[in-house]
């Protein structure tokens, strides 16, 4: 009998390993397919890779859901009122609920970060510093983008069980570029700490950063040369460089070269700092004014901020970022915990027998349309027992 038991249990106990291995394979291929993906948008718009790796890999079941196989919807984005691109429908909260679909990953991520990015529920979010993924978790859960109340812990555990931590460092320049990603042969954004060296396979002739006409020149070329090819003046040509008069004719090592002026804010929203990179190398690699990038981020002339400092490229920054060889310091005022306090706060409420949304909302003082945008609810019916989260200021 007993031994009859011992091999009951030895049998579910290798089923449940190989059940977790297969889910764990699952996990890691997701994230070889999307890593590279998740860093370029955080270099894009700052969702941290970690973040969106782990919201990726719980929405998805990890590459494997119905929904992301018909939809390429990789983070379960309902479509909303303002949504005007392809659907699908799928049982989620309640049944045939309406969902954005996508042609393609990248379509979904760069939804996914927009989305975050131009709501007001979710903009604290983006004051925390890049690396707090236990702040952005727990952020996410509080301003309403699930309705799970596991959903912060899934998160956190994706990300310490698949150390996706790393692809947020790597994002940052912190880290280096594994070698299975450096040589994987896809374009990507990580390669701009190496903006002054060959590594980037630059077009040849003109082309355009930040809808800016630009040429890659290599170094040893004379500017002169690059002006009178290009119908310029030698001034115009150092005018538009960020360069002076008193720099010299010849190049020395290979740099991007504008034909017009550069603009004053960038196409990505932030740019953080990488190892030997100084504000005139991010000046060229995203095509923006160096003046701008100084006025935007409180700097001088001369200063050179640390290593994954974020740069914004867009909207004013609230503080100078952290300068090289200067004191890491303690502010509070980005501090996860400072952050979610000062989101709206919130009460579940659990759906009773014949509750409506109207009868709910009279209850606690609001509407049922804004009961409905909260918990991306496609019509007004509910179920018994079901979980409602209600903003109570």
């Amino acid at each position: 009998m007993l031994r009859s038991l011992f091999y009951i249990v030895t049998f579910f106990v290798g089923l449940t390993n190989f059940a977790f291995g297969q889910q764990s394979a699952a996990v890691i291929e997701y994230i070889n397919a999307y890593r590279q993906l998740a860093i370029e948008e955080m270099q894009r718009t700052g969702v941290p890779a970690s973040i969106k790796l782990a919201q990726g890999i719980h929405e998805t079941e990890a590459g494997r859901s119905d929904l992301v196989l018909k939809s390429n919807n990789h983070f379960g984005i309902k479509c909303k009122s303002g949504w005007s691109g392809d659907k699908v429908y799928h049982d989620d909260d309640a049944s045939g609920e309406c969902f954005r679909s996508y042609p393609s990953a990248i379509d979904s991520y760069r939804d996914h970060s927009d989305f975050l990015r131009s709501s007001d529920r979710y903009a604290f979010l983006f004051r925390l510093a890049p690396t707090d993924y236990k702040g952005w978790a727990y952020g996410l859960k509080k301003a309403g983008y699930a309705t799970n109340i596991k959903y912060s812990q899934i998160l956190v555990n994706l990300i310490e069980t698949y150390n996706l931590q790393q692809y947020t460092l790597i994002a940052m320049g912190k880290l280096p570029v594994p070698e299975d990603m450096a040589n994987s042969g896809t374009p990507s954004v990580i390669n701009k700490a190496e903006v002054l060296t060959p590594v980037v396979a630059y077009p040849d002739g003109v082309f355009q950063i930040n809808e800016t006409r630009v040429v890659f020149v290599k170094g040893g070329t004379s500017l002169l040369s690059v002006a009178n090819a290009h119908d310029l003046s030698l001034a115009r040509l150092l005018e538009f460089n960020d360069m002076t008069q008193g720099e010299g004719d010849i190049l020395a090592e290979d740099q991007l070269i504008y034909l017009q002026r550069k603009r004053k804010t960038g196409a990505n929203l932030f740019h953080y700092v990488q190892q030997e990179e100084t504000l005139y190398d991010i000046a060229q690699a995203e095509g923006i004014r160096y003046e701008s990038i100084l006025e935007l981020n409180h700097l001088e002339v001369g200063m050179t901020p640390a290593v994954g400092e974020r740069i914004f490229l867009k909207d004013k920054s609230p503080a100078r970022p952290l300068l090289a060889g200067a004191a890491p310091t303690v502010d509070t005022t980005y501090s996860a915990t400072a952050q979610i306090e000062a989101t709206p706060t919130f009460t579940r409420h659990i759906v009773q027998n014949k509750e409506t949304l109207f009868g709910i909302g009279r209850k606690y003082g609001v509407s049922p349309e804004k009961i409905r945008e909260w918990n991306k609810l496609s019509n007004a019916s509910l179920k018994t027992g079901q979980e409602l989260i209600i903003y109570t200021n």
